[in-house]
């Protein structure tokens, strides 16, 4: 399917294997005077080999490739390539069942074909090989005959096709996007666009793509006049260069488009003070409609020139995203090729973020240009998100989301820096004592990070019970050595476990520590467009990765702290957000009455699935329902089950069975939901999210049988996002209607955290719990748990 997008010829010819197409081929090209090169990992084509003939040959994946000519074959080898087929079928070949002789390797084979010419000569004189080896070689005779015709490459296989039909031409970008899509292939298509620049057959010329007029503002006062020439309630395209992230920025271009293609391009660096604040007005003008790409990283670089931003009309990627939810190419350059079939002549970066100065005239068209491409691709957009029912979420969730995550990113949350130092250095500690207690078992230094180590010693010295087979040996990650510490007396998995453990959590702190600004605030990004299920997503740092399950982790929150001049910080966290969804999309009384009962939800459900009363639930049961009921929702089977409570397969047929019996509208809704997913294309929120899933029609089991776990989990985990992201616009909205001073630093998972300005705590609270709690009409209640304290971890207990 890839191929065929890319117009890349195929050929297939029953009875014969790709190689002897590829020998053929190579024939022909000679034939025709052409030189070839042979990507390939089959050695076989070695024997084709000559001064216009190379083997690419990899020697590791595709990171490391051998050219492989004449030269090359003799030095590895000892050997010509024509005498290559001679020596694999004495060397054998497993992966074409091809045995080898016993006690003959590679080098063996190779002296003789060295001492003999060819195999021919060998076998004739094989009387003449003395050892054991001699004696192997008698014995195998036909074998090795057997293995000679068949590692000779066939070069006259019969094709219809000819050297000139390969030659490649452009590819129709919107099928390969398509095939992409399927296929969720992200970091490949953005590879594929860069290696293939000019080659797609339905762009036009880089020079004609976004023509327009570019007006010349280089004297005072003129950049200010033609601002008072865009007239109010007409949407303007805007782009800029630079760079943003940990809450700032810097702006290094800025280009503004119209309608008809007019645009000015300047550097804020280079404005006079009338110019800059006429460009600072435009910006914080709500009247003016604008439209960016990836706005909120450019709100922060204007703020931290001391300018505001308002009228934000759309943001193509955030439109994208809706559009497209699920893949990452959402640069301006990628979606003007997409909805355009247009290139831009300009180089991005992999962030979309470019580089580039606005000190020269090509600089300042380049970024205009761009300025011009956001406007028509947003033009396009605008009729995407209509056909698929997003444009209501797009203006009245995502769209005003940016401008509260960027006021987050830009405030940060404080860190107790000398207490993480601490905690630090007791994780070294730590560490330290597993590694010498590691040491002592095995009894002599060895790397604990080391795989290929710990097989040796886990399996080999220690013979413990094999775990998953892979590709070097026996498994040794963590679900390996938590099963031999369970089901083992060997003291040593626990340790190696302990090691691991500590370590990620001193990464953690090692990591966090270098992000702290010169407040002692730390500012991660929050990413709107990663996840295709809504939720948002946090890098540099990823504080959804802070450690909460264990003890030892949760220390690390407590070192995230109130700030400067604020009195605490608030957490407020939805309770069972995600099994509250399943209640009012199944519409299942069971568990509409269990969320209603007031009672712990897991130990209700419990009572009625082994039929108890819900005081006589054990801990047992109530942890197998709690992985039964949050499973489901992400098309959890019986062998998963099992896995997870260690129990056997039909034990967790019949405890799934129970449950089913007990929650009967569950099974349906999970049921429906694929079945509704499959006929329409895509599945839905509560907000009317969508996300579009190809693969439920596919052939192959594999892609199908994903595609049906995102069908059950995409409706849920979107309406969650959906919630959250509109509880924060609420909340947001509230602190500021109410004059407080108290602000929304983080959203993470189901939970915001609030630092609480003196005196206002208890407003805060009912304020954040009346907003969270009104989010959504849902047949059963949503519930708000909250917590203050001095830290992050105090807060939550």
């Amino acid at each position: 399917d890839v191929l065929d997008a890319m117009s890349i010829t195929t050929e297939r010819v029953d009875g014969f294997e790709a190689d002897d197409i590829i020998a053929t081929l190579t024939l022909h090209a000679r034939e025709q005077g052409l030189d070839v090169l042979i990507l390939t990992g089959d050695r076989d084509a070695f024997q084709l080999v000559d001064d216009h003939v190379t083997v690419l040959y990899p020697k590791r994946g595709v990171s490391e490739i051998a050219r492989m000519g004449p030269t090359e074959v003799e030095e590895k080898y000892g050997l010509t390539p024509r005498q290559y087929p001679d020596f694999a079928a004495l060397r054998g070949d497993p992966s074409d069942n091809l045995p080898n002789i016993p006690s003959v390797g590679e080098k063996t084979a190779a002296k003789w074909i060295r001492e003999f010419g060819n195999l021919d000569a060998l076998l004739d004189g094989a009387d003449t090989v003395k050892g054991k080896v001699g004696e192997a070689l008698r014995a195998h005779l036909d074998q090795v005959r057997t293995n000679r015709q068949l590692t000779e490459l066939v070069k006259d296989v019969p094709l219809d096709t000819t050297i000139e039909a390969l030659r490649r031409d452009g590819f129709d970008s919107e099928k390969v996007h398509t095939v992409f899509d399927a296929l969720q292939f992200r970091v490949l298509r953005e590879r594929l666009f860069e290696m293939t620049d000019g080659l797609s057959a339905n762009t036009e010329p880089v020079e004609d793509a976004f023509d327009g007029v570019l007006v010349d503002v280089s004297r005072d006062g003129e950049l200010a006049d033609w601002l008072k020439t865009l007239p109010d309630g007409e949407t303007v395209a805007v782009a800029c260069s630079g760079t943003w992230g940990s809450g700032t920025g810097d702006l290094t271009g800025v280009a503004i488009a119209t309608q008809t293609g007019e645009a000015i391009s300047v550097d804020p660096a280079m404005l006079s003070t009338a110019d800059d604040d006429a460009l600072a007005d435009f910006f914080a003008d709500e009247a003016k409609s604008k439209v960016m790409h990836a706005a909120k990283g450019w709100m922060l670089a204007m703020f931290a020139r001391g300018w505001q931003f308002a009228g934000l009309a759309a943001d193509i990627e955030l439109s994208a995203y809706l559009v497209l939810a699920g893949q990452r190419a959402l640069t301006v350059a990628d979606l003007a090729e997409r909805f355009l079939s247009k290139r831009l002549p300009i180089g991005e970066s992999s962030t979309g973020q470019l580089s580039l100065t606005t000190d020269d005239l090509a600089a300042r068209e380049q970024l205009a240009a761009e300025a011009r491409a956001i406007n028509e691709v947003n033009d396009e957009l605008v009729d995407q998100l209509l056909k698929r029912g997003a444009d209501q979420l797009l203006a009245t969730v995502e769209l005003p989301l940016v401008e509260v995550l960027a006021k987050m990113e830009r405030v940060g949350i404080a860190l107790d820096v000398p207490y993480l130092q601490q905690v630090e250095r007791e994780y070294e500690s730590e560490i330290a004592k597993a590694e010498s207690s590691a040491h002592e078992l095995v009894g002599r230094p060895f790397n604990l990070g080391s795989p290929k180590q710990l097989q040796e010693i886990l399996f080999g010295e220690r013979d413990l019970p094999k775990t998953k087979k892979i590709k070097t040996g026996w498994s040794t990650d963590a679900d390996a050595l938590t099963t031999l510490a369970a089901t083992t007396e060997d003291p040593l998995p626990t340790v190696l476990l302990r090691w691991r453990d500590v370590s990620k959590l001193r990464q953690t702190v090692a990591g966090l520590l270098p992000l702290a600004d010169g407040e002692g605030r730390i500012h991660t990004t929050f990413q709107q467009t990663v996840a295709a299920t809504g939720r948002l997503s946090s890098t540099e740092p990823n504080l959804q990765n802070i450690p909460i399950r264990t003890e030892e982790g949760r220390r690390i929150r407590a070192g995230f702290v109130v700030g400067q001049g604020f009195e605490s910080l608030l957490t407020a966290d939805y309770s069972q957000i995600e099994m509250r969804i399943m209640a009012h999309l199944s519409g299942d009384d069971a568990l509409i009455a269990a969320f209603e009962s007031g009672e712990d939800l897991h130990s209700t459900m419990a009572s009625q699935v082994f039929s108890v009363s819900p005081d006589e639930v054990d801990a047992e049961q109530r942890r197998q329902i709690k992985a039964m009921s949050y499973g489901l929702a992400y098309g959890l089977s019986a062998f998963g089950l099992s896995q997870q409570l260690s129990i056997t397969a039909a034990e967790a047929r019949d405890l799934m069975d129970t449950y089913f019996e007990r929650f009967d509208n569950v099974a349906q809704y999970l049921n429906s939901a694929v079945d509704q997913a499959r006929a329409t294309g895509y599945t839905e929120t509560l907000m009317g999210r969508r996300r579009y899933l190809p693969d439920l029609t596919s052939d192959n089991r594999q892609r199908r049988e994903m595609a049906e776990r995102m069908a059950l989990n995409a409706p849920i985990q979107g309406s969650a996002a959906d919630i959250v992201k509109v509880a924060m616009l609420q909340v947001d909205e509230a602190l500021t209607q109410a004059g407080l001073s108290s602000r929304l630093l983080l959203q993470v998972h189901d939970e915001l955290v609030v630092e609480v300005a003196e005196g206002e705590a208890d407003r805060v609270q009912e304020l954040v719990v009346t907003n969270m709690e009104s989010v959504g009409q849902l047949s059963v209640p949503l519930a708000v748990s909250v917590g203050i304290g001095r830290s992050w971890f105090d807060a939550a207990h």
